[in-house]
């Protein structure tokens, strides 16, 4: 049906009429179209009439238009990356991409280098910022704004009819960010060792590879040394200041989350300059290929895993955008406050009377979404969008592609890919790309399981970490449901129900992550253990205390 219109309106336009007064009008729009009478007056009837007409007739073929031009771009984008990734040899995009801004190219297929070349920067805009020029998308934002201000209202009005007064102590911010000082204390110590070390070690391996006598012994070395400081410097130190000082749990998850990023960002660094050494020293080149101190530490703080010795920038830094974005960063976190005091709060103060009990679960789940919802969107903001686009903005990093559209997913795979794309690209080169080249391309379905091994086993580190409890709900949804629905919701699935699933099965998920993690805190505060064992630690308590909460 589409393409016979689209087919009769090609012909409308492009057929000459068979009436001669018609063509004689396209021929000639300034005497017969507009009807020009002999007092020079122009026709207004007849030329409103004709603009009503030619619009008309625009309107109708604009879908068809726009869908053409838009697959032709796709394809010319598309072409133009691969025939700059073969120019560029895996580094940074050629200047040819600076000339379209990369504002709109989000549409386009892939927007990464071929695998053995890795991912390709280009200038691009976050998506949400291209969206919010959309006064449409734009108004969504400032529902959510109306929200906070009505979280606010309500909590200042039931604190004033409780207590008499307006209570504005943020107990709850207080308590999470216990032992800040401690927290930003030790992460200098894992900064300053990240830039040291790593780079030292590789340094002195890469000067001395091709004048060593027995180069493998040499390699060996350096990489038990570079394995030591991964796991034991900047893996147990800051475990160890966690636990010793007793953080608060936004404390602590400060500390766990940027070691986590460093370990990623050392190992990226070492990766991906490996192979320019082993190619230097294999073509007996002069220069060793070492990158500057400089280069290092831009990387350390640049919104990506991926190193580069230089990434495409932006000319300048525009201060206000970054205030913008760490004030919304602020506004979140306030938002998660309220989130906590109007309806977690209540939800738990009101059952925690209540026997364990299969009803008192499913209730909790259920009420548990709302709020696990909201949480998701404004982790998601917070991070993803206002945290990365300011530090991005400050560095003049110009590739802000930190996320895709994961919300029009209508497959796990694709949502898995979409969600974040920072860690993504980094599991997929370092993890899926590394383990098909060790163990061959036969092993696809293997490299897949090892990817969502090591994602479930890290997210679940860092709960147990943060929560000073072991509950491995988030590794049985990451590593059983999520892996199946990733096999199952596939890429072949493109029908809008599938979209409506996605939605349904990620809200009921954080409900449960939610609802579960809390009843296990409240359990653990109301049924503390005076000689725990270490199967004290492991086990459940919600499952054998008297009480829920």
């Amino acid at each position: 049906m589409v393409n016979e219109e689209k087919i009769s309106l090609r012909k409308r336009l492009s057929k000459p009429s068979e009436n001669p007064e018609e063509n004689e009008d396209h021929k000639n729009p300034t005497k017969e179209s507009l009807e020009i009478p002999s007092n020079g007056w122009i026709d207004m009837k007849h030329l409103l009439a004709k603009k009503k007409k030619m619009t008309a007739e625009a309107e109708e073929l604009k879908p068809f238009f726009m869908k053409e031009v838009g697959s032709q771009f796709d394809d010319f984008v598309s072409n133009l990356i691969e025939k700059s990734a073969t120019l560029d040899n895996g580094g940074c995009a050629l200047t040819t991409f600076s000339a379209f801004d990369g504002e709109k190219n989000h549409r386009a297929k892939d927007l990464r280098a071929p695998p053995e070349q890795g991912k390709i920067f280009i200038i691009r805009r976050s998506l949400l910022d291209e969206l919010f020029d959309v006064d449409h998308i734009r108004t969504i934002y400032h529902m959510f704004i109306a929200l906070l201000i009505l979280f606010i209202l309500s909590t200042l009005a039931v604190d004033y009819i409780d207590e008499g007064r307006l209570v504005l102590e943020f107990s709850l911010l207080s308590y999470a960010f216990g032992n800040l000082p401690v927290a930003l204390w030790t992460w200098w110590a894992m900064f300053f060792s990240t830039l040291v070390i790593p780079y030292f070690l590789f340094q002195r391996w890469a000067r001395g590879y091709s004048k060593s006598s027995h180069p493998v012994v040499h390699s060996f070395i350096h990489g038990l040394l570079f394995t030591v400081f991964q796991i034991g410097i900047l893996g147990g130190g800051p475990l160890y200041i966690i636990l010793a000082y007793t953080l608060s749990p936004a404390s602590r998850c400060i500390v766990i989350f940027e070691q986590i990023r460093f370990v990623m960002k050392a190992h990226s660094f070492v990766r991906e300059n490996v192979p320019r050494v082993l190619s230097a020293a294999k073509e007996k080149s002069s220069t060793v290929p070492v990158p500057t101190v400089n280069q290092y530490l831009y990387f350390l703080f640049a919104p990506t895993l991926i190193y580069r010795d230089n990434y495409p920038r932006t000319p300048t830094i525009r201060w206000s955008y970054v205030a913008m974005q760490f004030a919304q960063v602020f506004g979140c976190f306030f938002y998660m406050y309220y989130i906590f005091e109007r309806l977690c709060a209540p939800l738990f103060r009101n059952i925690k009377q209540e026997p364990f009990s299969a009803r008192v679960l499913v209730l909790c789940i259920f009420n548990s979404i709302l709020p696990g919802v909201f949480i998701m969107f404004l982790s998601f903001f917070a991070f993803l969008h206002c945290w990365l686009n300011a530090f991005a903005e400050m560095l003049r990093f110009g590739d802000r592609m930190f996320y895709k559209d994961w919300w029009n997913s209508t497959s796990y795979s694709n949502y898995y890919r979409t969600w974040n794309v920072v860690v993504h690209d980094w599991l997929y080169y370092y993890a899926y790309k590394d383990f098909l080249w060790f163990f061959t391309k036969r092993f696809r379905s293997a490299a897949m399981l090892a990817v969502f091994a090591v994602s479930a086993v890290v997210h679940e580190y860092a709960l147990a970490v943060c929560l000073n409890f072991f509950y491995p709900v988030m590794f049985v949804l990451f590593m059983f449901f999520g892996m199946a629905f990733n096999f199952i919701v596939n890429d072949s699935r493109k029908r809008p129900i599938w979209n409506v699933l996605m939605w349904t099965s990620l809200f009921s998920g954080h409900g449960v992550l939610l609802c579960l993690y809390s009843q296990e805190w409240y359990a653990r505060q109301h049924c503390p253990l005076k000689n725990p064992t270490f199967l004290d630690y492991i086990q459940p308590r919600s499952w054998t205390c008297r009480y829920v909460f």
